[in-house]
């Protein structure tokens, strides 16, 4: 075990014969690099033989909120498993998700809004919306069949990033929750609704990524997958089983398993077995975890997406009227305060004409270098040439002393501004 940065927390490493697993304590893309990499390097059996395999890279982009408020996939990582990635010499490494249905739905772009195409350009690396993927056909319960992205059959490495967060219907969103991404279109994504758990399940036997590497370095707390409270965990999970990892993210966070359907369903099916729970019992996780809020909806929400109710209200959902209605503005506001809708879908993009540091303001605190996904000099470098910036807004939403400034119009990002801003810088003040 190694001490990272001179801090007293510890990396932990664990194997036995049939469990693999890493829980790393990194804050800095650098951090992340120097932890991240030599683990993987104990991975290598995962690793293709053809450096012309494709290798594909699966995030959560659950909505175009930034990885700061716990909702999406953070960029940090993803910079650096593209660069450890590419140093191997694979050359055909694609970004792959099929961004939120509501999203989706009102033609806007998510991958766009995050800076997801931005990083990948930046690393001459391709991205792709796996809602318009070529289909691959897989079961699901009832004898319903769906069909996934060709993509995630096809890599030769498929790795598996997903978000550590909660979510008010299975409980909680991690390894097994994120495949859903590989439904191609909406029309697949609202065939899970019909059983959530169990088809959940359907597609994690389906669709196999060779690792998972679970961000917990921004996790979020409460009414997940969206309007939930980012909790800094300062974390990463690497493993190659996605039900332990699961297992594991529920113990973090001081949850009863059974509260999440996927691991109860899981366990009922044998897939997570004795031998998960006593090996995740055995960790010591007592500088780790912490009590999450749980995922608790509204009363009218939780009335509908009761298991049992939820099939009635699908139908409802499904109709040419109420898919109309969902599209317009008046009505999308009611169901967000109703509940019974996560995300705010806003139309106008950002525009950022420049990014800058108040220099009276600023305190040298370094907090703008650690959330840079490109690991840039800051605040130096906010003075000098700003080619190389992605404008993923990192430094700006996390500056405790809001010495950075955006210069432009916000656009969807007055949203993030509305409900995030002052509860991330708090996480770094």
């Amino acid at each position: 075990m190694s001490s990272l940065c001179g801090r007293s927390t510890k990396d932990q490493r664990y194997e036995s014969l049939n469990f693999r697993l890493d829980i790393l304590r990194c804050r800095s893309l650098e951090d992340i690099k120097r932890t991240l990499f030599p683990v993987l390097e104990r991975y290598q059996d995962l690793m293709p033989t053809s450096k012309d395999a494709l290798v594909l890279l699966k995030p959560n982009l659950n909505s175009n909120m930034n990885a700061l408020t716990g909702n999406t996939t953070d960029l940090r990582i993803l910079s650096a498993v593209i660069q450890y990635v590419k140093d191997k010499g694979y050359k055909h490494i694609l970004i792959g998700e099929g961004t939120n249905s509501g999203f989706y739905r009102n033609r806007i772009g998510v991958i766009t809004r995050l800076r997801i195409d931005a990083l990948a350009g930046y690393y001459g690396t391709r991205v792709k919306d796996l809602n318009y993927a070529e289909p691959y056909e897989i079961p699901f319960s009832g004898g319903i069949r769906a069909a996934a992205a060709r993509e995630c059959a096809d890599a030769k490495l498929f790795i598996n990033l997903p978000k550590l967060k909660t979510h008010f219907e299975v409980g909680m969103s991690v390894c097994l929750k994120n495949l859903m991404g590989c439904l191609v279109g909406q029309e697949n994504k609202k065939k899970t609704h019909r059983d959530l758990a169990e088809n959940i399940l359907w597609i994690n036997q389906s669709l196999k990524p060779h690792l998972h590497i679970v961000d917990g370095l921004v996790a979020m707390e409460g009414l997940g997958p969206t309007r939930g409270t980012p909790v800094r965990m300062d974390t990463l999970i690497v493993g190659t089983d996605p039900y332990l990892i699961d297992l594991l993210c529920a113990r973090l966070a001081l949850f009863d398993y059974r509260q999440i359907r996927t691991l109860k369903l899981a366990e009922e099916k044998g897939l997570l077995t004795p031998a998960h729970h006593e090996y995740v019992g055995s960790l010591d996780l007592s500088d780790i975890a912490k009590p999450f809020a749980p995922p608790k909806a509204g009363p009218l929400a939780s009335y509908i997406h009761s298991p049992k109710r939820q099939k009635y209200f699908l139908k409802i959902r499904n109709t040419r009227l109420f898919t109309y209605l969902a599209s317009t503005t008046w009505f999308g506001k009611l169901l967000f305060l109703a509940g019974l809708r996560q995300d705010v879908f806003l139309k106008e993009e950002m525009r950022c004409e420049k990014i800058e540091i108040d220099g009276a303001a600023c305190n040298h605190c370094a907090i703008c270098r650690d959330v840079c996904p490109l690991g840039r000099e800051l605040p130096q470098a906010l003075e000098g040439n700003a080619s190389e910036c992605i404008q993923c807004l990192y430094c700006f939403s996390a500056c405790p002393k809001s010495a950075i400034t955006f210069k432009g119009d916000p656009g969807f990002f007055k949203e993030q501004l509305k409900q995030y801003d002052e509860t991330i810088r708090r996480l770094y003040g």
